[in-house]
């Protein structure tokens, strides 16, 4: 089942895709995709209703927002994928490394990528997101993929220089507004066979700068979700970002980084596709 959120920042309404490829307004039945909704009966009460029977939203030309209304905690492994570790110059991690983003990164697949006087290497990192669908804490490898909702489509934009050159601290350089777009859907786990098994792919102006498969991922989903459940209770809603392909544009020689103009346009294997437009910050 393939879940999304459609109008604008705050008055996204609720919807699930039809077989035509409709978007059904499930508002009526379910207040929101979010925290509180998905650690309950949500996929079992979505899938015993006639979808045809509900009203459809218009898609063509209307904002499709973020998947879920807001994560409460957004988690993400880095040089997790083997071939992006060797392109950065580093080492293939022993354990997951762990990082956060803060919830003001977290925004709709398509919404534009702001661009201060401060940044002076912004990049961009296709990743497959992981939903929490039930609370994690010390659960096995075996068990892990039942604490999944399922899966989406994100963009861990960086801000290299924040990242690297201000003291190592990642987040820094990857929580500015909008710096993780979602989306377009949240696919449920039963829909995804293998999550081991996804395409995924970026191109920055109509060029391909990352082509990749989640087989390559040094951590599976399963490990990932195990190993941060050791530490750290995942609640309904958390969002895991695990880790990209090579092609960012810090591994090209000489670097390549985004300016203002630049569309980057991003997608996984059964997940949807996404852009973004990088434009001048007008906020505070």
């Amino acid at each position: 089942m393939k879940l999304l959120r459609i109008g604008d920042v705050d008055q996204e309404v609720p919807c699930v895709l039809d077989d035509a490829g409709l978007a059904r307004d499930v508002s009526g039945l379910i207040g929101d995709f979010g925290p509180n909704t998905l650690g309950g009966d949500l996929l079992s009460t979505l899938q015993g209703v006639d979808l045809s029977t509900l009203d459809v939203v218009k898609m063509q030309g209307a904002r499709i927002g973020s998947p879920i209304s807001q994560p409460k905690n957004i988690y993400c492994i880095g040089l997790n994928y083997s071939d992006h570790a060797a392109e950065a110059g580093m080492a293939i991690p022993d354990e997951p490394i762990l990082f956060n983003k803060s919830s003001g990164a977290f925004c709709g697949p398509n919404d534009p990528t702001p661009y201060t006087q401060q940044m002076t290497k912004l990049d961009w990192e296709v990743e497959l997101g992981v939903v929490i669908g039930k609370t994690a804490l010390h659960v096995s490898k075996a068990d892990a993929l039942n604490h999944v909702f399922g899966y989406t489509l994100v963009n861990d934009i960086s801000e290299r220089a924040w990242q690297l050159e201000h003291g190592g601290q990642w987040s820094k350089g990857k929580s500015f507004n909008n710096f993780c777009p979602t989306g377009p859907w949240l696919v449920s786990r039963d829909e995804i066979a293998n999550p081991q098994t996804l395409g995924m792919w970026l191109n920055v102006n109509g060029t391909r700068e990352q082509t990749g498969n989640t087989e390559k991922m040094v951590f599976s989903v399963r490990e990932i979700v195990s190993y941060l459940s050791t530490f750290i209770q995942l609640e309904p809603g958390d969002l895991i970002c695990t880790g990209t392909p090579p092609g960012v544009g810090s591994g090209n020689t000489p670097p390549k980084f985004l300016k203002i103009g630049d569309t980057v346009h991003l997608g996984i294997d059964g997940l949807g596709e996404a852009r973004q437009s990088v434009v001048k910050f007008t906020g505070a």
